[in-house]
C-alpha cells in the first residue's frame, strides 16, 4: 500500500514504513485468541511516528485465525 502524499505530522518527513498488526476484541475473540482487529500502520521513517488504519475484517478469515492457533 502506498500513500503518495502522506507526510509526518509531527516531523514533516515524507519517508515512511507500512506494516500490519492485528489485534483480538473483547469477550469470545479475546477468550479464544481471535485476531478480529485489523490495523495498517504507517511509520515515520525519521521520527518513528506512526499511525494506525483501520482495515475490514473478513468472516472467514476470522475463522481461518481461529483455527490457525
Amino acid at each position: 500500500m502506498e500513500y503518495l502524499n502522506w507526510q509526518c505530522p509531527k516531523c514533516e518527513n515524507s519517508h515512511y514504513e507500512t506494516d500490519q498488526l492485528t489485534a483480538t476484541g473483547g469477550g469470545f475473540t479475546k477468550f479464544f485468541n481471535v485476531q478480529s482487529k485489523k490495523f495498517t500502520t504507517v511509520t515515520c521513517s525519521k521520527c518513528r511516528y506512526t499511525e494506525l488504519y483501520k482495515e475490514e475484517t473478513s468472516t472467514l478469515g476470522n475463522v481461518l485465525d481461529f483455527f490457525g492457533n
